[in-house]
């Protein structure tokens, strides 16, 4: 299945690279204000689920662009949840920080995760229970220890509705107590960054499941952990996400643990509850992940 899903974001991959060379030519819809949506993300969507139907007619589909079709038979607790194209605002102006996000869940555990960053043809995998990878070689979360020494990616509130007060108050308590916090624009992207250590922790709200999926068991195979500003497990449709290693996670639910919608939470919280988890993955190949 995890074979299945890299042939589907190499296709899609594909679509969006030859229309990045003539971004201009695009169709570009709105589905509400700063919410982008291009002919783009409608075709390599496509492209991703006749792939992966093709090969599992009866798995469920849960996608960005023509929302959620349930499984059938065997295949009915089998869901791939798809982002064909994640940072669509950054793709339409020629940015190049997008990727395509594919994830498979299994009767409510997130089994596979493939992660494709077309522009740099960097492929990032992830099998439950087996660790994750980039290109084929293990990737781990980094080992850094204190939060001031961190460097986190954000995404910052952009619809109408979202909660800009709020996260202004998040990103002033947060900022001073780290060494830097980017804003790349891939949420997808930035998880699994912090699964290859090339950030130590991410956190945003206002995030959907496809945004989340993929890049959730990237991070917790690479030593990770993943939940909610509370440090609980409910994230997928939770609506916020925070990512570390399992020192500077507890680290972080301490400074945004009172924004989260669940309420604060000690200091050295971890990832709880009957949620959609990603627990920390069976030890592999002996390395401590921290």
């Amino acid at each position: 299945m995890l074979n299945v899903a890299v042939k589907a974001a190499r296709a899609a991959g594909a679509i969006i690279n030859r229309a990045s060379l003539d971004v201009e030519a695009l169709r570009v819809g709105t589905k509400q204000a700063n919410d982008f949506v291009t002919e783009v993300d409608h075709a390599a969507e496509a492209a991703i689920i006749d792939t992966l139907l093709t090969a599992y007619p009866d798995h469920g589909i849960w996608a960005e662009e023509s929302g959620r079709r349930e499984g059938k038979g065997r295949g009915k607790g089998h869901v791939w949840i798809i982002d064909p194209l994640d940072g669509t605002t950054n793709f339409i102006h020629g940015f190049p920080v997008y990727c395509v996000s594919i994830a498979l869940m299994v009767d409510g555990r997130l089994e596979q995760a493939v992660i494709y960053d077309p522009t740099r043809n960097d492929l990032f995998t992830a099998s439950r229970g087996r660790g994750a990878y980039l290109n084929e070689r293990r990737i781990r979360v980094a080992r850094r220890t204190r939060l001031s020494d961190c460097l986190l990616s954000t995404g910052f509130p952009f619809r109408p509705g979202d909660a800009y007060d709020t996260y202004l108050k998040l990103f002033a308590d947060m900022l001073p107590r780290v060494a830097g916090v980017r804003r790349p624009g891939s949420a997808a992207l930035d998880l699994a960054y912090v699964a290859a250590g090339f950030a130590d922790g991410f956190f945003e709200m206002g995030l959907s499941p496809w945004d989340v999926a993929a890049g959730a068991l990237l991070v917790t195979e690479a030593g990770g952990l993943v939940g909610n500003f509370s440090g609980e497990a409910d994230f997928l449709e939770a609506r916020e996400c925070l990512a570390a290693n399992p020192r500077i996670y507890g680290q972080m639910v301490a400074v945004l643990g009172k924004y989260s919608r669940f309420g604060a939470a000690a200091p050295a919280a971890t990832p709880a509850g009957n949620a959609p988890a990603v627990a920390p993955p069976a030890p592999g190949d002996g390395d401590a992940p921290w």
